[in-house]
C-alpha cells in the first residue's frame, strides 16, 4: 500500500466540476443529471459496469461532445465552447488505453507536438527542444529518455509521456482511462507512485478502472454510475467494496429460477467441448474447462480478460500459442474457420455489423451462408432450395422482414441479431459460441433470443455464452470467470449478482 498521508484535499480549490449533466442519443438516455466535483490533488474513481455512461461523461468532460443540459467548469471557469479544442486541452487531458503518441517521433517531439521551439530562421531548435523536454520531465519527477522513439516505449512510459505532455500545456486535471489494463503489477505500482507524486503538486485525476482493488490504493473518493445516473458518491474510506459492487449491480429484478432450473445439464451428459491448457501470447494462461451437450455455460470477464480470445480460438479465427481443444472428442485444428464449422461449431460474434452481417446481401443469403454448399451442386446455389431453408429459419426464429429478398441492413437490430443466430443454427451445430448475443437489442428481442438459445440447448446443443452482461448470463447453469487471462472462479447456479460482479472485477 502506498503512503497517502501527505495528500490533503479538504480545503483544496476545485479543478473540475460537472453540474447536472444530461445527454441523450436518440431514444437512449446515456447520462441523466450527473454531478461531481474534483479538487486539486484529488484522485477520484469513476466506476460503473459497461454501458453505465462513463465514456459519455468523459467525452463531455473533454469537450468531445456537448451535453444536452447542465454545466461544466474547469479551473474555476466555465468550460470553453465545443468548437475550441485547444482551450479544452489547456484545462483537461485524457490518457486513453490506446496511446495517442506518434510512434515514429521521439519523446521530446511528442511532448512539444505542434509547438516546437524554433530559431529566428524559423527552423526547429533541436537542442533547445531536447533541453526543454528534459526540464519538463525533471520538474514533475518523471524519468523517461527524451531521445527515445515513442513506438519503443513500454506501456507504462507511454502513459507517463502523455501525462507529461498534458502538464506541459498547463493542464492540472487528467483523466486516466483504464491505465493499468496492460501493465504488470510492478509497472502499475510505479505508475501509482508517480500519480501520487503529482497529486502532492496539486494535479487532480479522474481514475477509471474496472479493478476495484486498485482504486482503494490510488484514489481518495469514488463516483458510481449505473444506467447513466450517479448512484453512489463519496470518500472511499466510507465506501467499502461491498457497497460499490451493490451500487454497480442495483436491483436488476429478473426472474432467474425459471431459466436456471432448465439450464443445468444432466451429470451424465458427455462433454461436447473440452478446452485444455489454452494459452495465447500473454492474454491467456493455461485455461481449461468443459461444456457438456445440452449445457449452457457462461464465460465472463472484464475487457482484456481474455474471454473474447477464447471464443475466437474456438471459432477458428485465431491460433493460440499452446493448448488443445476437442469438440465431440475430435481435436480442433487451430486457425481454420472451415474446420471449426465442419466439427459442428456455430459462432455469433460480438460486433454483428462488422463481423456478423453481409450488409449488401438479402435476409435469405445471410441466414443460409453457412449451408451454401448444401443448397445446390457444382458451386451453384439453387434459389428454390435457398429460399426453402431460409423460410423455415425465418419462421422458426420469428424474424420480421418484408420478404426474403429484403437487404439485411434494413432490418431492426433485434431481427439482425436473430438472423446472425439463425445462420449459426442453420447447420445444426453441436456447439454454439455466442459473444454478447443480445447486445443492443430491446427487452422483447432479448427474451426471444433467450428462447431460441434455450431451444437449441434442450435439443442437445452445447452453448458457451461469452459475456459479462448479467442479463445474458441468467440462462447459464454455471459461469466461468477469467481475470487477467487466468480462470479465476467458477460459480454454479444459483449465484448472487454481487458475488459474480465481485469476481469479474477482481475483488
Amino acid at each position: 500500500m502506498l503512503d497517502r498521508s501527505a495528500i490533503h484535499i479538504d480545503s483544496a480549490p476545485t479543478v473540475a466540476e460537472a453540474i447536472d449533466l444530461s445527454k441523450r442519443f436518440g431514444a437512449s438516455q446515456a447520462i441523466r443529471d450527473v454531478s461531481l466535483t474534483i479538487s486539486a490533488g484529488e484522485s477520484r474513481a469513476l466506476v460503473g459496469r459497461n454501458g453505465a455512461g462513463k465514456s459519455t461523461l468523459v467525452a463531455m468532460l473533454t469537450g468531445m461532445i456537448a451535453p444536452d443540459s447542465g454545466r461544466i467548469r474547469l479551473a474555476g471557469q466555465d468550460a470553453p465552447g465545443i468548437n475550441d479544442p485547444q482551450k479544452w486541452r489547456d484545462r483537461v487531458a485524457c490518457v486513453y488505453q490506446r496511446s495517442t503518441l506518434i510512434p515514429d517521433l521521439t519523446v521530446a517531439e511528442n511532448l512539444f507536438l505542434n509547438s516546437h521551439p524554433t530559431r529566428t530562421s524559423g527552423w526547429i531548435n533541436w537542442s533547445r527542444l531536447r533541453r526543454e523536454a528534459k526540464r519538463v520531465l525533471e520538474e514533475w519527477g518523471l524519468e523517461v529518455d527524451v531521445n527515445e522513439e515513442a513506438g519503443t516505449l513500454s506501456v507504462e512510459n507511454r502513459h507517463v509521456v502523455e501525462i507529461a505532455r498534458a502538464l506541459r500545456q498547463g493542464t492540472r486535471f487528467i483523466i486516466l482511462d483504464e491505465p493499468t489494463a496492460e501493465l504488470e503489477g510492478r509497472e502499475a505500482s510505479r505508475l501509482f507512485a508517480r500519480i501520487m507524486h503529482l497529486q502532492k503538486s496539486g494535479v487532480a485525476f479522474l481514475y477509471i478502472s474496472h479493478y476495484l482493488e486498485e482504486i482503494y490504493e490510488i484514489c481518495d473518493s469514488a463516483t458510481v454510475l449505473r444506467d447513466g445516473e450517479v448512484v453512489a458518491s463519496g470518500p472511499l474510506a466510507e465506501m467499502p467494496k461491498e457497497r460499490i459492487v451493490s451500487a454497480m449491480v442495483g436491483d436488476i429484478g429478473r426472474s432467474k429460477s425459471d431459466w436456471r432450473s432448465s439450464a443445468a445439464a444432466s451429470t451424465s451428459s458427455p462433454p461436447c467441448l473440452e478446452v485444455r491448457n489454452l494459452s495465447f501470447h500473454g492474454l491467456l494462461q493455461n485455461v481449461s474447462f468443459t461444456v457438456s451437450a445440452g449445457e449452457c455455460v457462461g464465460l465472463a470477464g472484464l475487457l482484456g480478460s481474455g474471454k473474447e480470445v477464447v471464443g475466437d480460438v474456438i471459432a477458428g479465427l485465431v491460433r493460440p500459442s499452446a493448448g488443445e481443444i476437442l469438440v465431440g472428442g475430435c481435436r480442433l485444428p487451430f486457425g481454420q474457420v472451415s474446420a471449426a464449422q465442419s466439427l459442428g461449431i456455430g459462432y455469433v460474434p460480438r460486433d454483428r455489423r462488422a463481423r456478423g452481417l453481409l450488409p449488401q446481401l438479402s435476409v435469405a443469403e445471410n441466414i443460409t451462408v453457412t449451408i451454401a454448399k448444401k443448397l445446390g451442386f457444382a458451386g451453384l446455389i439453387l434459389p428454390r432450395e435457398r429460399d426453402r431453408h431460409a423460410t423455415e429459419l425465418v419462421q422458426s426464429l420469428e424474424i420480421v422482414a418484408s420478404s426474403l429478398e429484403q437487404p439485411i441492413s434494413q432490418l431492426s437490430g433485434g431481427n439482425q441479431q436473430k438472423t446472425v443466430l439463425g445462420r449459426a443454427l442453420a447447420a445444426a451445430p453441436k456447439l454454439l459460441v455466442l459473444a454478447h448475443p443480445t447486445q443492443g437489442v430491446d427487452i422483447a428481442s432479448k427474451e426471444a433470443l433467450f428462447g431460441i438459445i434455450d431451444k437449441a440447448r434442450t435439443g442437445g446443443t452445447a452453448v458457451l455464452i461469452v459475456s459479462d452482461d448479467l442479463d445474458e448470463l441468467i440462462v447459464c447453469s454455471r459461469v466461468l470467470v477469467l481475470f487477467k487471462g487466468k480462470l479465476r472462479t467458477e460459480l454454479g447456479a444459483p449465484w448472487e449478482d454481487e458475488t459474480l460482479v465481485a469476481a469479474i472485477e477482481g475483488v
